[in-house]
């Protein structure tokens, strides 16, 4: 129950009907879902639908009286935004490139100027006007010809990651008439700037399984299928090589790759550099006259790359025994990825949990002129290459960021080391870096293993054991969470929360050893970690034990689900958004979107050792009676990642089982998918609710007690 602050009564949450429903594996395990029910693949049910706008208007009820700390949150993070912004240009083939933000509006305008930035502006796509009308619009891609005349981009309108390409004619601003459907948005130009290839997405699956080649003024049903990928563990992208020689298919999936390659002036049939293996994964890319390849592949020497090295080619020919050994594997540092240019090679990559840019001058496969690492100043830190469109100069961009410097684009001299800054997000408000500090600590797991911590708090905290802390994390994928700048965290920071970031197993941080220690059958020390990491920042003062919240989206939100079930006492408060909850019912069913290529990530319920396994940890199945945290979840009932019935029944289980009265709040944006609201506005309103909430119950919003529950 919670309290309705306008009229002071008890308001009860929503009750799901409960059905029986048996959901069986394929040996004859059986487990009983009463909400299964919630499912409605083509989001049309009425009773479904009726539900779901229930939690909204219980939600609404909730929240009510946090609504003035919410708009006060939402003022604060719209007013750190310089409205009227723009990207730091870069030259493409005689061209400027850039985005800008006019003041009030949404949406960006992509935009560019000939031979100079003195010259017109030329506007590509005015995406505010695109969006003028719909609840949701994303462009997620866009691609000019090479000869600058046309324009093709993929537009979403649902949030559902499902694309049409569209297409207009950039001397006279018209649309072309062709357009294309239930594309992944991925797209290549070929050099004759008439044929357009493309990767069109499985209707049931939503995954790519074909890419097919689009001749501008012919009907999109007649597009000639130019590759079929028929191994759903796999998925698609296409790209240019960098010196556009050559258009490639990247086949992947979690443990395996297979490149495929065309010329860009006489496209043909696409040949394949080196076949699929299992356990041996590569990407390559083409310039001067040699292929360049990152690879986990073993050099002849050696028994095995698993933070990866980098081998060149002069010729596709021979497959991986003409592959020669330039950077070697290291156990310490893991190979990322790399761009190439006429005179130097920038690698991006891992070490000791940080991301760093190495320089080595001269080319690929030649003994190096110089190596060095571009500088940091901080002791926790991302930095990442940036746009570097053409290979013909001695200056590399890259972009830097930590938790109290916004994100910054700087241009160093290879040759020179002269470093010049180009741009730094504006954050407005009054927004100062040395008002914060900056930690980088490392938490002893219950097994030995330390696992890295980034901090960020106001200066002056005292480390006395009474604070609070939001504490966010992820670990899956093999995705690193790096220490980047959040103008929304610096509304928390000066309201006294420390936030922390939990670089747990399963991410990517301390090279590809650190991903295989959190997946499959090892995917418990994810949720351990940051329990763990929780224990130590509270024995150290950062908060009091009854004052910690957490945070994670996604498979993040799988990581909340399994610690508020291991470890409910540690957490005041869970935020959770688009939650991947219910891990055996969905890796069960190949139907559903993105569960046959992850086999390899969570494993096959369809055999007993996974099923179990799995089962041992799924938040859904092991929801029991206990005191919850309180609970903020969101979702978006377009999703395509995690279906929205996944925090749907969540919700209606948790409030089965649960004991101790908290709130369990579930907002649900009826227009979105999994990466919420469009716009770079809507999304701070929704982040604003949510840490109204956050807030409250930590007992730093309007005293030091929680108004949203008893």
């Amino acid at each position: 129950m919670t309290i309705d602050s306008r009229t002071g009564a008890l308001t009860p949450p929503p009750v799901a009907k409960r059905r029986d429903h048996v959901v069986r594996a394929p040996f004859g395990a059986e487990r009983r879902d009463p909400y299964y029910w919630l499912r409605d693949d083509r989001r049309e049910d009425a009773e479904v639908l009726g539900h779901l706008r229930a939690e909204n208007a219980y939600a609404d009820a909730v929240m009510a009286a946090l609504r003035p700390l919410e708009d006060r949150l939402y003022e604060e993070f719209v007013g750190r935004i310089k409205q009227d912004d723009q990207s730091v240009p870069y030259r493409k083939r005689g061209y400027w490139y850039y985005s800008r933000f006019e003041t009030g509006k949404d949406y960006p305008i992509h935009a560019r100027r000939k031979g100079d930035l003195t010259s017109p502006e030329e506007v590509l796509l005015d995406v505010d006007a695109l969006a003028a009308g719909k609840d949701y619009y994303q462009v997620g891609n866009y691609q000019v010809t090479q000869d600058g005349a046309l324009l093709a981009w993929a537009d979403d309108t649902a949030g559902r990651r499902q694309y049409t390409i569209r297409f207009r004619d950039l001397a006279t601003g018209s649309g072309l008439g062709d357009a294309i459907a239930g594309t992944s948005g991925a797209m290549v130009w070929a050099d004759d700037g008439r044929t357009l290839y493309y990767i069109e997405n499985d209707p049931q699956t939503l995954l790519g399984r074909w890419v097919k080649r689009h001749v501008l003024g012919t009907s999109a049903a007649d597009d000639a299928v130019v590759y079929e990928e028929t191994d759903d563990a796999f998925h698609l992208s296409l790209y240019r090589t960098r010196d556009d020689r050559f258009l490639c298919i990247a086949i992947e999936s979690t443990v395996s790759s297979e490149l495929r390659f065309t010329p860009a002036a006489a496209p043909a049939d696409f040949q394949v550099l080196a076949p699929r293996e299992r356990d041996v994964e590569y990407g390559a890319d083409h310039h001067d006259g040699r292929w360049v390849i990152r690879t986990n592949a073993a050099a002849s020497d050696d028994t095995g790359a698993r933070n990866f090295r980098i081998a060149v080619a002069p010729t596709a020919a021979g497959g991986r025994a003409r592959w020669r050994d330039w950077i070697g594997h290291r156990d310490d540092v893991f190979i990322e990825s790399f761009e190439l240019f006429d005179r130097f090679v920038a690698i991006a990559e891992r070490s000791n949990g940080l991301a760093r840019i190495r320089i080595i001058r001269g080319a690929p496969g030649d003994p190096p002129d110089h190596e060095s690492h571009v500088a940091a100043d901080e002791p926790a830190y991302a930095m990442h290459l940036s746009i570097n469109a053409e290979p013909d100069t001695d200056w590399l961009r890259y972009r830097y960021t930590s938790l109290t410097t916004p994100g910054t684009t700087y241009e160093v001299d290879v040759r020179s080391g002269e470093r010049r800054l180009l741009k730094r997000d504006p954050v407005l408000g009054g927004y100062e870096p040395a008002d914060y500090t900056t930690e980088r600590l490392w938490a002893p797991a219950r097994d030995g293993t330390r696992i890295p911590v980034s901090l960020v708090y106001r200066k002056g905290l005292p480390k006395d054991g009474t604070g609070a802390l939001l504490q966010y994390g992820y670990g899956s994928y093999g995705a690193a969470m790096d220490p980047a700048f959040s103008l929304t965290t610096v509304s928390l920071l000066d309201r006294g929360v420390v936030y922390a970031l939990a670089h747990v197993r399963g991410g990517q941080e301390l090279g590809r050893a650190w991903y295989d220690d959190g997946r499959l059958l090892k995917k418990m020390n994810t949720f351990t970690d940051f329990i763990d990491v929780t224990e130590h920042l509270v024995r150290l003062g950062y908060a009091a034990p009854d004052r910690v919240a957490a945070y994670g989206g996604s498979a993040g939100g799988l990581l909340m689900g399994a610690i508020a079930n291991l470890a409910p006492e540690r957490y005041r408060v869970i935020l959770s958004q688009v939650p991947f909850v219910d891990v055996v019912t969905t890796m069960l069913d190949p139907g559903i979107p993105l569960t046959t290529n992850e086999y390899d990530e969570w494993g096959n319920p369809a055999e007993r050792s996974y099923y179990d396994y799995m089962l041992s940890y799924s938040p859904y199945d092991n929801i029991a009676p206990k005191p919850y945290p309180a609970m903020f979840i969101g979702t978006g009932l377009w999703d395509s990642q995690v279906q929205y019935w996944e925090p749907a029944k969540y919700v209606a289980r948790v409030r089965d089982h649960a004991t101790g009265g908290r709130p369990i709040v579930f907002r649900v944006n009826l227009d979105a998918g999994h990466g919420g609201k469009s716009g770079r506005f809507r999304r701070y309103r929704e982040m604003a609710e949510m840490y109204a909430f956050l807030l409250d119950q930590l007992g730093v919003a309007d005293g030091e007690e929680p108004t949203t529950a008893t």
